[in-house]
């Protein structure tokens, strides 16, 4: 009888890794089937599921209430007995890999639970670290020394600052307009990089922020960093986070601008001919700093950031140490690294504790944690939040054990030196923590504010973020990765997993960051894209009550019942679709986190661009990019964000949608299927694409521009229609205090509308809801409560009010977006506001409210006309926009924004 023999059981190690001898899980290598032998010991083990790619499974017996370990520490404790094969998994991997629709059977039931602990330092436990050995000889890079307690660059760029981000819109403009003008640059021996626009989410409101200290401490540290060879800080005077604030604050603190070209410039005049202005400051920067030359440097002067982001569960094996080795070199040459991401360190203070300079620095590390839980307390979230659904598919099951593999980004050989708030300068060599989020893009911000002029970043899944004046080096953890996202990525450290050497493997990464640092491109740096976060503002500053916050009750969206104003009569051709008149069919890619946002942009245009000749079938094709996603609690604040994105996804206006997710965030496209699903909505209706599992951006470019290109060749062409202005649903809000006779008017124009089967949204905090001339000529006699959540679709026509849990302009009209106005009107006192890119958004005021800035409004206001009048002024403006006869004025200058809020409970993790 012949027959195959059986295949041999493979070895634990050619399915498995185990961090420290001691540990009684391993971590799979590669998808393992269930039922797949391997041995062990001499024993054979046989796998009760299947177990993907950076998940674990037992190897060695656990017994109920006992500790699960990787890398030696515990992250969990086992709900039952486990025997050696099973899968181990607790109740959040199971949730989002139930997200995933895989093709295998899940456990029906978790069998560990997460260890929730503090941790305490012991007096007789603590011995203080040991210094390293100095280099025998010490390095050198090419650099731009800059002097003036400065350091020295690694790369020399022009800034253009946006204080707060009332004034991104004019930074952007300007620098997009003098990137063209900059001289060509040789690598080797330096020029000008670029002019670029640092622009962020903060300082606009009229209150201080409870991030005050962090915001300041960060713009201060942009200006001075040893990158920027200039700097111009935008502000329009009138925002909580200013330029003389700013400007006090750093003379107070000692911040060395003496020697750095730089202005302080308050914005006074319309948006062109502030442009022009800031474009004849930064123009007269260019000739002397395109002169500026590299030199050789000790590579004392390096300050690395060491950085986290799509973490999984080989970061903690390959990527973390390869970096740690990298940064260990720098500092024997007498540089510095810095270490961030508080709560991704909770469960790891003993590994980071047992090498530290002394007990006050021990002390100092704890306290920040025990701080971050405080604040995070009062929001009624924990550190539990920070995994998002890509650390959590792959392998990364918790806090703790994402913070066990994330503090190996600190070589053990390696003392904890300095313990730094964020955003707080490096100013001695050595090894540091700095306080921060574990939000990637708000956790740089505040190391590059610390003088961090290199960012080691590494990553499991692929995150392609960068920062606009700091080079960025990619560490990705697998071979996989690597070959899937190879373009994208600097450094495969996934090749220790294959078989080579760590210190081989060390000395050709550390010749690789000298090199960048010397002015090699990075792949970031190719791509050319980058992102902005800071530690964005929070709103609670004590305990909650003993109940945690309970999600709000979504309104049932019945309109108000109010006075009709006699009909506009207006007769308007607008565009027939399924969904009703439009004024125009758009294309929408909507990233689903900030790390997605600047690809969706780039791939807009691109898509855009490609349009057919006289095509009529899209107008434009426009991303939505914001900082949420990812690095933020959940609760009401992703509610918010998943209602919002829902409401434009189906906007009325919107022809095709595609979701274009990072691949590793929070909200990732399994989420948002399911959470359409939840809503009613069939997400079959768009398409969707991932920049990490489609391969990178080139390849996730090509796929996004082949779906539109598919889409639109079956799209039928424009019909017109003859309906009125009630057809098209309009938001309505006021900045400051508009006069009696302009809120009757715009009371006027709402009723006109609304009272006639249109539909008006307001926000719940505008001014005119607390004018009581507004609420008279609508038949209210106090303001209204809410009839529609934030961003919440608007299915029945009438007059609306939208909750607001925000004061923010711009996440103002984003959540206006999300209820489907078509149209927003918005009267005007002072600067304009930044438009919604998606949405028409008409600006008014009078010459009176609106001074020095009155070319940028789309009409001015008399100052002393009847109401009447007014209103019949406001009603022909939005008739002529809805018809395309008008195009807001700012909108032609690209001075728009869109930003999702938080809420009151949001926080970032």
């Amino acid at each position: 009888m012949s027959g195959k023999s059986p295949r041999a059981a493979a070895s634990l190690h050619d399915i498995g890794r185990l961090p420290a001898s001691s540990d009684n899980v391993a971590i799979a290598i590669r998808r393992l089937e269930a039922g797949s032998c391997w041995r062990d010991g001499g024993q054979e083990h046989t796998l009760s599921h299947t177990v993907l790619e950076g998940h674990r499974f037992a190897v060695r017996p656990i017994r109920a209430e006992t500790p699960l370990l990787s890398w030696g520490l515990p992250f969990g404790l086992a709900l039952r007995d486990i025997r050696p094969g099973e899968y181990v998994c607790n109740a959040n991997v199971l949730r989002e890999l139930g997200l995933r629709r895989l093709d295998f059977e899940l456990p029906a039931q978790p069998n560990f639970r997460d260890q929730s602990h503090g941790y305490r330092l012991e007096e007789h436990e603590f011995h203080p670290g040991t210094v390293l050995q100095p280099a025998s000889a010490p390095g050198r890079f090419m650099g731009y020394p800059r002097g003036a307690g400065r350091g020295t660059g690694t790369r020399n760029f022009i800034v253009v600052l946006g204080t707060s981000s009332r004034t991104a819109g004019v930074a952007r403009a300007v620098a997009a307009r003098l990137q063209d003008e900059i001289p060509a640059k040789s690598e080797a021996h330096g020029g000008l990089d670029g002019v670029v626009a640092a622009t962020h989410t903060e300082g606009a409101g009229e209150r201080h922020p409870n991030n005050r200290e962090f915001l300041l401490r960060t713009l201060a540290g942009f200006m001075v960093h040893p990158n920027v060879a200039a700097v111009l800080a935008l502000d329009y005077g009138t925002e909580a986070i200013d330029n003389a604030l700013l400007h006090h604050w750093m003379q107070e603190h000692g911040y060395p601008l003496a020697g750095l070209p730089h202005r302080f410039h308050t914005l006074r005049h319309d948006f062109a001919t502030s442009v022009a202005e800031c474009e004849a400051i930064v123009r007269d920067w260019i000739e002397p700093a395109s002169r500026c030359r590299r030199e050789p440097r000790p590579l004392g002067e390096l300050r690395v950031a060491l950085q986290c982001g799509g973490s999984d569960a080989f970061s903690g094996i390959s990527g973390n140490p390869l970096a740690a080795r990298v940064a260990r070199e720098v500092i024997r040459h007498g540089g510095s690294a810095g270490l961030a991401e508080t709560d991704e360190l909770i469960g790891a203070e003993p590994y980071i504790l047992a090498n530290a300079r002394d007990r006050e620095t021990a002390e100092r590390f704890l306290s920040c944690i025990e701080t971050f839980r405080e604040r995070i307390q009062w929001h009624g979230h924990s550190a539990e939040g920070n995994p998002t659904g890509g650390n959590l598919f792959r392998g990364l099951y918790n806090i703790t054990l994402k913070s066990i593999g994330a503090a190996r980004k600190k070589d053990p050989e390696v003392r904890l030196d300095h313990v730094i708030a964020y955003g707080e300068r490096m100013t001695d060599p050595g090894f540091y923590f700095m306080d921060s989020p574990g939000n990637d893009l708000e956790s740089i911000a505040g190391q590059v504010a610390s003088g961090c002029n290199l960012i080691f970043f590494i990553t499991g899944n692929g995150s392609i973020t960068n920062f606009p004046f700091v080079p960025t080096v990619k560490f990705v953890t697998t071979s996989r990765r690597w070959e899937l996202l190879e373009r994208d990525m600097d450094i495969n450290a996934g090749r220790y997993l294959d078989g080579l050497p760590m210190d081989e493997l060390g000395v050709e990464a550390f010749d690789h960051a000298v090199a960048t640092a010397s002015g090699r491109r990075s792949a970031g740096e190719r791509a050319r894209h980058a992102q902005i976060s800071i530690w964005r503002d929070w709103h609670r500053t004590g305990p909650l009550p003993l109940d945690p916050p309970q999600p709000q009750a979504v309104p049932a969206g019945r309109p108000l019942a109010v006075r009709a104003a006699p009909s506009d009569g207006a007769s308007l051709t607008l565009l027939r679709t399924p969904r009703g008149p439009v004024i125009e069919r758009i294309g929408l890619i909507m990233p689903t986190s900030l790390c997605s946002g600047q690809v969706a942009t780039m791939i807009a245009r691109r898509v855009e661009a490609e349009l057919p000749t006289g095509a009529e079938t899209l107008s434009r094709v426009v991303a939505l990019p914001h900082t949420e996603g990812c690095g933020a609690s959940s609760g009401d604040n992703e509610q918010h964000y998943l209602r919002t994105l829902a409401g434009h996804l189906v906007h009325p206006l919107v022809e095709h949608a595609l979701l274009l997710e990072h691949g590793c965030e929070k909200t990732h496209n399994h989420l948002v299927r399911d959470a359409l699903e939840r809503l009613g909505i069939d997400p079959g209706r768009f398409g969707y694409a991932s920049i990490q599992l489609d391969g990178g951006i080139d390849r996730v470019s090509d796929k996004v521009a082949a779906w539109f290109a598919e889409r639109l060749a079956v799209t039928p062409a424009t019909e017109s229609m003859v309906t009125g202005l009630a057809s098209v649903a309009v938001g309505l809000l006021a900045t400051g205090t508009p006069a009696s006779a302009e809120c009757r008017a715009l009371a006027g124009v709402a009723a006109s509308l609304a009272g006639h089967g249109g539909t008006v949204v307001l926000p719940e905090d505008t001014p005119l809801l607390r004018s009581a001339e507004f609420l008279d000529e609508l038949g209210l006699d106090q303001p209204p409560s809410p009839t529609l959540a934030y961003g919440q679709s608007a299915r029945h026509p009438g007059l609306h009010v939208m909750a607001s849990p925000t004061v923010h302009p711009v996440e103002v009209l984003t959540g206006l977006g999300g209820t489907g106005v078509q149209l927003i009107l918005a009267h005007v006192a002072g600067p304009p506001l930044q438009g919604h890119p998606m949405i028409v958004t008409l600006q008014v005021a009078t010459r009176h409210s609106g001074a020095g800035f009155v070319a940028d409004f789309d009409a001015v206001l008399p100052d002393d006309a009847e109401p009447a009048v007014v209103q019949r002024q406001l009603l022909d403006l939005l008739c002529e926009a809805a018809a395309g006869s008008h195009e807001p004025r700012l909108w032609r200058s690209g001075n728009t924004d869109f930003q999702l809020t938080r809420g009151l409970y949001g926080v970032s993790l």
